[in-house]
């Protein structure tokens, strides 16, 4: 028998509709949902590897155990008391804060992590949480709880209706949007340019999305602050600003700012003074204007002075909160009002070692290993992990992968042996994205239209497998009552209410959730539209929206601005004569974890080092050859590729390679070439204001590898 069933895709940000096809218990076809109405019938190849992973042998469908003789499978009863034992255990002997967390990025596209494994990380209650959001987003989080209040309320760009759209370090035609969910990208840019409309790019390389841009801007890696605050200046004393009422501090911004003019910064930033001015009358003279940066401006630096430079820049040139320009959403579970996550608070409390403030009561990922491996009260004996790599996803990730070979103890919630959970003592599996409920809580509060979409399992959980949800469930009652043996006997009303939750299913949880929010929307109502529910596109609503106190947006931010006098007094040095390395992504992959899918790996090799031919020329580099890249932190040798889409002076490895490190079990993955980028990055710098790791701006040494034969 053949059936059809219909979800979203939830292996990135996008979240494309999809309609399977499905024949004896087995998916036969995946495509694109052409009647859903964020993603209209669009698909990436990623969408596809669902199956692979779903089918993949690699994956793991039992706990396993690590012992002397290889991985052991063995029950969830047992796999549990030996977590609960070895958690309790070291945070008996050292102390809670000897318990550290870290959560990778394939917790936000589930669920049952977001409902229930959040909680579970809360009841170890440890200072020493980490996640991802430290190796990428934190700056955009921190300058949305600082201008709006709240660390989610970030204003999307309307890009359906903007005329002018500046996009910098980002790559949508590659990413389908990130912290902005476009999918279907490429069409949206096509009709951009059909009504009149321009978008420009500045990248250091010439990227997917630069190539449909109406121009691209080479710009030298580390410094966009500079080119922000000189269109800051630029526009603010040619008397071009125009705020909206509720919005203060124009006047200090522009005094702020004052030594960033476009001849200041056209020396350091690579491009010219007068296409600086140009842009910034471009950008103030639009009609509909929308500035966005990604990940590109904020793994540096200065990141976090770079996300609100764009901010500020949306916000003066009155493009925030209006149609064509950028808007808050209004998603069918909000996030921000219904209070299911945290304003957000920077430095309440700092790290042990580097003395590094956390955010949102988690610490920067760039010193996890320095909690592991120097001694002394509160240092880190026990990790748990939680869909997550960060062997490869860290900054300095052969020093991490040493530290968590010597801890006393680790789990991963993992579905694979990799170069990470290789080292746990427990791995757990939750179910495959296909056999388990989705509605995306994240991604529609990003997203550049209002939609409300559930996606059923669309195959039968397997008996005995457990979803992530109920994992988390199992162990949180198991760990509260040792660490409380009388603890259903004399249970406090907040523990009665948290057993409650955790024994709720997420989609009870969505549902009373919808309920509560909108009229009409529930799961069942979900379940009837199995497309989605179009609610419309993004509308303004500033400043009732805002969830700082007096209901005013102040652009002054002492924790951002006082940083300002560092970067100009930089503006003086010269620029190193080396070369700066920079990473990239291809719509095929997904940080490190879907390299054990052929169909995505398959084809020209994507690894190799990008460098210009010149660069290369001058070094004595044969295109092809292997070079040897050396950093502050780390050396890797790597196949190079001459390109002239990259910036002279730059170069350019992926994320999420390093592959074949002994005892990882991914039999794909394993023969795909290339070493880890973050080999390279150095854990020892960071963002000036939030400690985000820096991934961008590397200063490398690159020569002829020793292996490689002369040319």
């Amino acid at each position: 028998m053949t059936t059809t069933a219909y979800g979203s895709c939830n292996l990135c940000e996008a979240m494309c509709g999809l309609e399977f096809t499905v024949a004896d218990g087995v998916v036969q076809s995946i495509r694109g949902d052409k009647e859903d109405p964020l993603s209209r019938g669009h698909i990436c190849p990623k969408a596809t590897a669902l199956v692979d992973i779903h089918s993949d042998p690699d994956r793991l469908r039992r706990p396993v155990r690590r012992t002397n003789d290889g991985w052991q499978e063995i029950g969830w009863d047992e796999a549990y008391d030996l977590v609960v034992d070895g958690l309790v255990g070291v945070r008996e002997k050292y102390g809670a804060d000897a318990v550290g967390v870290y959560a990778g990025n394939p917790n936000v596209h589930s669920l049952g992590a977001m409902t229930h494994g959040i909680p579970f990380f809360g009841l170890l209650r440890t200072r020493n949480r980490y996640s991802a959001t430290s190796l990428d987003q934190l700056p955009h989080q921190l300058a949305n709880r600082l201008l709006y209040g709240h660390q989610l309320l970030l204003p999307i760009a309307d890009i359906d209706n903007t005329d002018f759209f500046l996009v910098l370090g980002a790559n949508p035609m590659a990413s389908n949007g990130s912290m902005m969910t476009v999918p279907d990208f490429a069409k949206r840019a096509k009709a951009l340019r059909a009504r009149g409309g321009r978008m420009i790019v500045v990248d250091p390389r010439r990227t997917e999305t630069a190539d449909i841009a109406d121009t691209h801007h080479f710009i030298r890696p580390g410094t966009d602050a500079y080119l922000l605050l000189a269109l800051i200046h630029t526009i603010i004393s040619d008397g071009s600003a125009s705020p909206a009422p509720y919005v203060d501090g124009l006047e200090e911004v522009g005094q702020a700012v004052l030594t960033f003019t476009p001849e200041a910064v056209a020396p350091v930033v690579g491009i010219e003074a007068a296409e600086i001015r140009a842009l910034a009358a471009d950008l103030a003279g639009a009609d509909r204007a929308a500035v966005y940066g990604r990940m590109g401006v904020s793994t540096q630096r200065f990141g976090s002075v770079c996300q609100w430079a764009i901010q500020v820049l949306n916000i003066i040139t009155g493009n925030l909160d209006r149609p064509g320009g950028t808007m808050m959403t209004d998603p069918a579970i909000s996030l921000v009002s219904a209070g299911v996550i945290g304003r957000g608070h920077l430095d309440k409390w700092r790290s042990r070692v580097r003395d590094l403030p956390e955010f949102a009561g988690e610490l920067p990922c760039s010193t996890l290993v320095d909690e592991i491996t120097t001694e002394g009260k509160g240092q880190i004996k026990a990790m748990v992990v939680s869909s997550g790599n960060p062997v490869l996803s860290m900054p300095g990730g052969e020093r991490l992968d040493e530290a968590f070979a010597g801890l006393d103890f680790m789990v991963s919630f993992d579905i694979y042996v990799n170069e990470t959970s290789r080292h746990a003592d427990v791995i757990l599996p939750p179910t495959s994205a296909l056999e388990r409920d989705h509605y995306d809580l994240i991604f529609h509060t990003f997203a550049v239209r209002n939609t409300a979409k559930l996606s059923p399992a669309v195959l039968p959980k397997p008996d005995g497998a457990k979803h992530d949800w109920e994992i988390f469930r199992d162990l949180a009652l198991r760990y509260t009552a040792r660490r409380n043996s009388n603890v259903l006997k004399r249970l406090h009303p907040r523990s009665v209410v948290r057993e409650v939750r955790f024994r709720l299913s997420p989609t009870a949880s969505i549902d009373l959730l919808l309920r509560r929010a909108r009229k009409g929307l529930s799961v069942s109502a979900l379940r009837k539209n199995p497309h989605g529910i179009d609610l419309g596109p993004l509308q303004p609503g500033l400043p009732g929206k805002l969830k700082t106190r007096d209901k005013r947006i102040s652009l002054m931010q002492p924790t951002i601005t006082s940083h300002l006098p560092e970067l100009a007094a930089l503006l003086t040095e010269t620029p190193t004569s080396g070369l700066l390395l920079i990473g990239r992504r291809h719509v095929r992959s997904n940080n490190s974890w879907m390299h054990n899918s052929e169909r995505l790996v398959k084809g020209k090799p994507r690894h190799h080092l990008l460098a210009h031919p010149e660069d290369l020329a001058a070094r004595g580099i044969g295109d092809g050859t292997l070079a040897r890249v050396v950093s502050a932190a780390g050396v890797v040798d790597v196949e190079v590729s001459a390109s002239d889409r990259m910036m002279r002076g730059v170069v350019s490895l992926p994320h999420g390679f390093g592959h074949g490190k002994s005892g990882s079990k991914l039999s794909v993955a394993t023969g795909v070439a290339g070493p880890s980028m973050n080999d390279l990055t150095d854990p020892d710098q960071v963002d000036a204001v939030s400690a985000n790791a820096i991934l961008n701006g590397v200063p490398v040494e690159v020569t002829a590898s020793p292996a490689a034969p002369p040319t």
